[in-house]
């Protein structure tokens, strides 16, 4: 176990930070260091506002709906669940429920944990995400952001679940809500 401590020990040393840039949803972070070798580096962190938030939506016959949005970071046109950022201070599963809301006009029943506090890109951002699994009880008028254009998508999860498999669904939230999902036995 002595072992084990030690190679668990944090071996950089943080020598400056400083705010590179930062708007209201992120914040870039350019730290000094001493590398784990005991050299000078650099290591650019970038912190979320927000934490992410995917809502899995099912309804009896087995259906969930996907969002299909340009994604401006990758410029290309994904397929996806909804998701949104969950402020400070606000429920996760309150979150995900007024995001599915949002995007898609469902009304969330229960709702429960999928995967919780999942690591989106841990060697670049200190992002983490809550997935939930939501059981649809209603409809509305979908509510999409300004900043939001999106076409929703009724289909069979599994078919949704060979979307993630064969590549089709490339968002890694995405992807690991079908296959928890999945890895529970399905709907």
């Amino acid at each position: 176990m002595r072992g084990m401590n030690e190679l668990e020990a944090n071996p950089w040393t943080t020598l400056e930070t400083r705010t590179a840039y930062a708007n209201p949803w992120i914040r870039v972070r350019h730290d000094e260091v001493l590398t784990p070798a005991g050299k000078p580096g650099i290591y650019g962190v970038v912190e979320y506002e927000n934490r992410a938030v995917g809502v899995l939506p099912l309804d009896e016959e087995g259906s969930t709906w996907l969002v299909g949005q340009w994604r401006y970071c990758h410029e290309s046109y994904e397929w996806e669940i909804p998701e949104g950022g969950c402020p400070p201070g606000e429920d996760a599963g309150e979150c995900a429920r007024r995001e599915l809301l949002e995007e898609t006009g469902i009304v969330a029943g229960d709702i429960e944990p999928l995967l919780t506090s999942l690591q989106l890109s841990n060697s670049t951002t200190n992002e983490v995400c809550d997935i939930f699994l939501a059981r649809v009880a209603g409809f509305e008028e979908a509510r999409p952001e300004e900043t939001e254009r999106l076409q929703v998508r009724k289909l069979p999860w599994r078919e949704a679940l060979a979307m993630a498999l064969d590549g089709r669904i490339r968002d890694s939230v995405s992807v690991l809500a079908l296959l928890a999902l999945a890895n529970r036995g399905g709907c």
